[in-house]
């Protein structure tokens, strides 16, 4: 047999291998991250679903609802992980929050339906239920804005080669990556909710495109000012971090360590 006619073809690992794979990486970056950080992304994450159903402005240009209090926090959360882990890991984590919001959401929605005979406890109801629709838009905005704000933060810090650890290199990776995922979480939640669901569910209630739009990015550029107030602290935990040495293992597990 002549072995130049032998093709040899590369290895494929199994869908089993591979999930053995993701396990053990997630298993170390659980492991690395400082589980305040995790806790605080998670709960931000549950408390702007929580939020999402008081409105607190409402005009045919503009919508901001109670998630706005807490929005920053976990775009903060994102950020000061990606500066650290890379945007891999804060997409690990992102996914987490959703599921575990998902699992409260679902927590909630069966203490609503739970009989009361107090009629106090109908607005509460109101609230914990949600509307599976909102739900659902907010988790897929969310997982997508996530991914976004990851990926363009961590492309943003690789321009800044001469001090890539600087507060100017923060502020710019950070408010640059917090405007586009937050007009992304706004833009296809609004689309979701107001445009393709409302209109069935809610009396023919709908939004026009611009006002999504509009909406969207009047909406960014008010949560991009809530995070500019607090990124400070986001820059000196992003400091202390790796002065300390935090997530090394997992550094060195994906082959990133120094």
């Amino acid at each position: 047999m002549n072995s130049q006619n032998v093709q040899v073809k590369p290895h494929t690992p199994s869908i089993g291998a591979w999930l053995k794979k993701e396990r053990e990486e997630t298993a170390v970056l659980l492991r690395c991250i400082p589980a305040t950080a995790v806790s605080l992304f998670v709960v931000s994450v549950i408390s702007m679903n929580l939020l999402a159903n008081k409105t607190i402005v409402q005009t045919p240009w503009l919508a901001l609802d109670g998630g706005i209090l807490i929005s920053w926090l976990s775009f903060m959360c994102m950020d000061i992980i990606t500066k650290r882990f890379g945007p891999r890991a804060s997409n690990r984590i992102a996914v987490m929050a959703a599921a575990i919001n998902l699992l409260t959401s679902f927590v909630f929605y069966i203490a609503s339906i739970i009989p009361s005979s107090a009629d106090d406890y109908t607005a509460l109801n109101g609230i914990l239920g949600g509307t599976w629709f909102i739900l659902l838009g907010s988790t897929i905005a969310f997982l997508i804005s996530a991914a976004v704000n990851n990926l363009l933060n961590w492309t943003i810090g690789q321009a800044f080669q001469s001090n890539p650890d600087g507060k100017l290199a923060f502020a710019v990776r950070t408010y640059l990556s917090t405007l586009a995922g937050q007009f992304v979480d706004n833009l296809i939640f609004a689309v979701i909710v107001f445009m393709i669901f409302a209109p069935v569910f809610w009396d023919g209630f709908h939004w026009t495109m611009l006002q999504c739009v509009t909406c969207a990015l009047t909406g960014a550029v008010a949560e991009l000012l809530m995070e500019v107030v607090f990124s400070p602290f986001g820059y000196q935990i992003s400091k202390r971090w790796k002065a300390l040495g935090i997530g090394q293992e997992y550094l060195d597990y994906i082959g990133e360590g120094k």
